[in-house]
């Protein structure tokens, strides 16, 4: 499946803003009054967006922890009713959304499982990054390269990074057993 439309804008990679962490807050409490009846942990801000530091398109991504895919079918007109626009990309895995529109986005939201496999690996990079200087400015290099070589190509830029997450995700399992 490609990315969620062919009118994206071209992926842009910006300086850390201190604004992001704020830009979640908000939108967190928006969402979980929202999503109240289908959450079952708290929201997280996960992506490059939610490590201090590190260089990011300007696109805030928070993953709202559900009991499973089918229970919360109803949460993806909830979530419509804040302005996320819903897209049945990898539909086994999760709700996915973005706003304010699939071509100008501010916002995804991943509605997944909670202590799912996605749900594990998220955090664990996320805390990976932010444990490690060295490793998130890694990760920038590879990110800034990746949105000159696919600019308008959101999938192929996120298939690319694939295997450097893979790589930090088998070296955070290694260190931490129950992160498995």
């Amino acid at each position: 499946m490609g990315s969620p439309t062919t009118e994206d804008a071209p992926i842009t990679i910006l300086q850390h803003s201190a604004d992001w962490a704020a830009l979640f807050a908000t939108e967190a409490k928006v969402l979980r009054s929202a999503l109240a009846p289908w959450l079952v942990a708290e929201i997280e801000h996960v992506g490059s967006t939610a490590v201090a530091g590190l260089a990011a398109k300007p696109v805030i991504d928070i993953m709202a922890p559900i009991r499973d895919l089918e229970s919360s079918r109803q949460a993806i007109e909830a979530a419509e009713s804040v302005g996320y626009c819903y897209y049945p990309y990898k539909p086994g895995e999760m709700h996915w959304f973005c706003k304010p529109s699939p071509a100008v986005r501010t916002h995804h939201l991943n509605l997944i499982p909670w202590r799912s496999p996605l749900w594990n690996e998220r955090l664990a990079f996320r805390d990976a990054l932010r444990e490690n200087l060295s490793l998130a400015q890694q990760y920038a290099t590879l990110k800034l390269e990746l949105a000159a070589r696919y600019p308008n190509d959101r999938e192929a830029y996120t298939q690319a990074k694939g295997p450097f997450i893979t790589s930090v995700l088998r070296a955070w399992r290694a260190r931490v057993p129950s992160a498995a």
